[in-house]
């Protein structure tokens, strides 16, 4: 659905109504204006309700798609992305990526850090003043494993609220699984059985068994309607790094770090079924992490990452293996120094790729399909699909506007 290259679509712009005929056209409705001032009036109004603006010489003049946003605040990433729908996906215009770690020690104290929450807030802010100058007419602002976890998360969604004028969503471990399957719906191979697709993210991971024997969807929207088993793994980047300690990871270390997550996978509801589902129709793994798309820029050998090179990317089994044992190789020095790394991920990527390790481990696919997309992809494409953008209006009816206001469900409560 993610379309950066094409032109935005907007309407086709219209023909104002010669003056001579103008009149004509009024009297097509339920009665005429009886004067000059009154046809004006009307005119602005019909003009308003088929989404026209008015210029000064009163001629109707097209506008741009909306503009739609999505927000999300995780354990250790705080993005935004802004977007307009196009006639077959969505044009990114905007977009804001920071590492903030604000589940920082989470894993020790169950609260969230005065320095976390500072970090936060002035990423948060950034956000919103992207928000203001794109004049953003609908959007959707989530928190996830951080702010559902935390005892004190109630005090810092007011302060962000009172001192950032955001009210986030902090959504339920389905709705992040189902979001981030919305989000990969693209990636999905046409004519398979089915697909696991799993969210390495901060303080949790989710994992979610999409079973197309019985139909596939055919809008990209509708793809969580397909999952047919999901599961939230109370462990992430930041808190295996905390557990197990993400910078001096000897192999030993590793497999310390993987057998931890397998305990945990062994709770999956159908996990037997899934497995048995395997043995029958080959499945493939669709992974969408700061982990996965790290370890696809380390195999692809690339000086700096490249996101048009590794969203899409196929990877065999043999080949994350061979990744991930020259990355267990490496030193935490080399890891910093990597420029598909960094400082800021140094020390959960490996933890990261411990846990990937253990869902290849758990459910063996000879292919991977790697995911530069996610959870905001998933909030632009439920949104739009909402506001039906990509429906084609037949006979009388008429594409419907989004309203200038932030998207709210009633899902906004921690679990």
């Amino acid at each position: 659905m993610v379309d950066s290259n094409r032109p935005v679509v907007g309407a086709k712009k219209q023909r104002s109504t010669p003056p001579e005929d103008r009149s004509n056209s009024i009297l097509n409705g339920s009665s005429a204006p009886k004067n000059a001032a009154n046809a004006q009036a009307t005119n602005k109004k019909r003009a308003r309700k088929k989404g026209f603006r008015h210029s000064p010489n009163n001629s109707a003049v097209s506008q741009k798609p909306a503009l739609y946003g999505a927000l999300d605040l995780g354990t250790n990433n705080c993005r935004l992305l802004l977007a307009r729908p196009t006639a077959v996906g969505f044009k990114v215009v905007d977009g804001f990526s920071r590492i903030v770690r604000l589940g920082e020690g989470l894993t020790g104290s169950g609260r969230l850090s005065e320095d976390a929450m500072d970090r936060t807030i002035d990423a948060l802010r950034a956000c919103k003043a992207k928000i203001e100058n794109q004049n953003v007419t609908r959007f959707r602002l989530i928190a996830t494993e951080a702010c559902r976890s935390a005892e004190n998360a109630p005090s810092f969604l007011a302060r962000v609220e009172r001192e950032v004028g955001f009210s986030l969503e902090v959504v339920d471990r389905q709705t992040e699984a189902q979001l981030a399957v919305t989000g990969c719906a693209d990636l999905v191979e046409p004519g398979v059985a089915g697909a696991i697709v799993f969210d390495i993210g901060g303080g949790s991971s989710e994992l979610a068994w999409l079973d197309f024997r019985g139909g596939r969807p055919k809008s990209p929207g509708k793809m969580a309607s397909s999952i047919r088993s999901w599961q939230s793994l109370p462990v992430g980047v930041v808190s295996i790094a905390e557990k197990f300690d993400g910078v001096n990871v000897t192999p030993e270390s590793f497999e310390e770090m993987v057998a931890y997550v397998l305990s945990h996978l062994k709770k999956f509801r159908g996990r037997e079924k899934l497995k048995r589902t395997m043995e029958e129709h080959p499945l493939h793994l669709v992974g969408t992490s700061g982990t996965v798309t790290t370890l696809a820029g380390l195999h692809l050998g690339l000086d700096r990452y490249d996101r048009s090179k590794v969203d899409g990317l196929w990877m065999r089994s043999d080949q994350v293996e061979d990744t991930m044992r020259v990355l267990i190789n490496m030193d935490y020095e080399r890891r910093k120094a990597n420029a598909c790394i960094g400082r800021d991920r140094a020390d959960l990527v490996l933890p990261g790729c411990a846990i990937f390790e253990a869902i290849r481990r758990e459910w063996p696919c000879e292919r991977i399909r790697v995911a530069d997309r996610g959870l905001r992809e998933g909030i632009l494409i439920s949104l739009m699909s909402q506001d039906r953008v990509w429906s084609k209006p037949t006979g009388g009816q008429r594409r419907r506007r989004p309203k200038l206001t932030q998207h709210t469900t009633n899902q906004g409560t921690a679990s």
